[in-house]
């Protein structure tokens, strides 16, 4: 479970064994989880955050697009 990312008290990582869904990234703090398409950008799930948490991390999703994009095309790669 590769960490690609640390904002905010957010971890934004990867499970190795979802690589076969669409691009997207798990996150996790606060006391919650998420879990976000890459293309395009969507929440899928989300447990235990508030409002601002999801705004905040729908905004990292964003402004980082390009890099998750590029971690989980060389994660996809080292696990298939």
């Amino acid at each position: 479970m590769p960490t690609v990312l640390r904002k905010y008290g957010f971890r934004f990582h990867f499970y190795g064994f979802d690589m076969g869904e669409p691009r997207h990234i798990h996150v996790r703090g606060h006391g919650g989880t998420a879990k976000i398409w890459l293309e395009p950008i969507e929440l899928v799930e989300a447990k235990g955050f508030n409002a601002a948490d999801l705004r905040r991390i729908m905004d990292v999703v964003n402004d980082h697009h390009g890099q998750l994009v590029e971690a989980w095309n060389e994660f996809a790669k080292s696990v298939s």
